[in-house]
């Protein structure tokens, strides 16, 4: 009977969730139950949900009951950081069967296959499971890659976070940072490889700090990494600039596979807020960290972290952020409003800043975004790249990224599909992806 079951997923959140999402949906399937298509109703739906603001906690409360109005008989389960960090809160949404916490996500199936029959089968609700732990006992590792999307994988390299940081509930949703051996990466690599991907982006909460268990390397995994055949590409999901080191910035720039893309996360412009956000570094040295990737990888993408609104943050402290940022020039904001977290030091600072202010200055920095984005791809307008091609059509087109993660389009072409091209860039057009000329190998 559970072998009939349908299940689908949904995931909210970062990239680490995507992985781990894809990871327990292989589980299910292996343990005879049927993935629902896309749009297709499910017995059972598994929401891996994400906690970093309370909007993330208001999308899984509306996501639970859009799925219960759908399908009333639908098993609910969450997990994730919302689950971890507020199990009761989660359990009373109406319509949630399970709640499962970030150290217990690899025995999900199971604990689904011991609630299906008797909740399914009885047509009514009962009191909703929970199977969460405190902080101190977040020490496992989900090991986990995403396998849905035919050209890209994301793989998990680590866990949790042993940073303080004053706004942030990750330390207490995920644990401290650990990790699993090199080698073990390196297998996973490999997985990949043979379902033929071709890239893969290395993600997890502080990836930098890879090594804590292990007594390895952040280094040592990019290097071991880099000799995996069958993978093309590599990608560094985010890493602190604090341990954005220069052996990391060599070896990057001198790999033919990792590509010169980073995504660096500087959450404020003024050294008054970064102290008192907790973050180990100061503009001087997060700018001077910039500088030292582009001496080497001058066509480099940045994409950077930015929160606004944080309490006692002036317009002063804000004007300084932007103008911070335009003398920067990455490719790329994701600009965050301050949400107040509980049992986090911020959460306590007096001096909120007003949500109509904070929402402007999201606005004022995301429109800098767009500037400094269409900038970036205008002066690279003639110039040649490399470009994989990913498999969804749009239009009677195929998108594809170059090595410096600028987006592109071209006329669909099937055998292009999770290839790599030569191509000569055109203009941007207005949604910023822009136009290539495939060259002829």
């Amino acid at each position: 009977m559970i072998s009939a079951k349908k299940v689908a997923f949904r995931t909210l959140g970062c990239k680490l969730n995507f992985s781990e999402t894809s990871t327990i949906a292989r589980a299910f399937e292996q343990s005879g139950f049927v993935r629902a298509k896309q749009g297709e109703s499910a017995d059972i739906y598994v929401i891996n949900s994400c906690s970093v603001t309370e909007h993330a906690d208001k999308k899984c409360r509306n996501l639970v009951r859009r799925l219960v109005r759908e399908n009333p008989r639908a098993l609910v389960v969450v997990t994730g950081c919302y689950a971890q960090l507020k199990p009761k809160e989660v359990a009373s949404i109406e319509g949630v069967d399970l709640v499962v916490g970030n150290n217990e996500k690899g025995s999900i199936p199971e604990q689904v296959a011991a609630l299906a029959s008797e909740r399914l089968t009885a047509g009514e609700r009962f009191g909703a499971v929970i199977h969460t732990c405190e902080v101190e006992e977040l020490t496992g590792f989900f090991a986990a890659f995403s396998s849905g999307d035919r050209t890209r994988s994301f793989l998990k390299v680590q866990d949790g976070c042993s940073y303080r940081c004053s706004y942030c509930t990750i330390p207490l949703a995920r644990g401290a940072s650990r990790n699993i051996p090199v080698a073990d990466l390196v297998e996973e690599a490999r997985q990949i490889a043979s379902r033929g991907q071709k890239e893969i982006v290395l993600t997890g909460i502080n990836i930098g700090d890879f090594g804590r268990t292990t007594g390895e390397s952040f280094l040592s995994l990019l290097e071991a990494l880099d000799e995996v055949e069958g993978i093309e590409r590599y990608r560094i999901s985010s890493i602190e600039p604090n341990l954005l080191t220069d052996p990391i910035i060599e070896f990057t720039a001198r790999s033919r596979k990792f590509q010169p893309h980073f995504h660096v996360p500087l959450q404020s412009g003024c050294d008054r807020i970064l102290a008192l956000m907790r973050r180990r570094y100061n503009t001087a040295r997060f700018a001077e960290r910039i500088e030292a990737v582009r001496r080497v990888m001058p066509d480099v993408f940045f994409g950077i972290d930015v929160i606004v609104g944080f309490p006692g943050e002036t317009e002063a402290d804000f004007e300084q952020t932007y103008r911070f940022l335009e003398t920067l020039r990455p490719a790329f904001l994701h600009v965050f409003p301050y949400s107040v977290r509980p049992h986090t030091p911020a959460a306590e600072m007096a001096d909120r800043v007003d949500a109509r202010i904070a929402a402007d200055r999201v606005k004022r920095l995301s429109e800098l975004s767009d500037r400094l984005h269409r900038t970036f791809c205008e002066e690279h307008i003639g110039r040649q790249a490399r470009v994989l091609w990913e498999s969804t059509r749009h239009g009677g087109d195929m998108l594809g990224y170059t090595e410096n993660y600028l987006r592109v389009r071209a006329p669909f072409q099937r055998e292009k599909i999770n290839t790599l091209s030569d191509v000569r860039l055109g203009k941007p057009g207005p949604d910023q992806v822009m136009s290539v000329e495939i060259l002829e190998s």
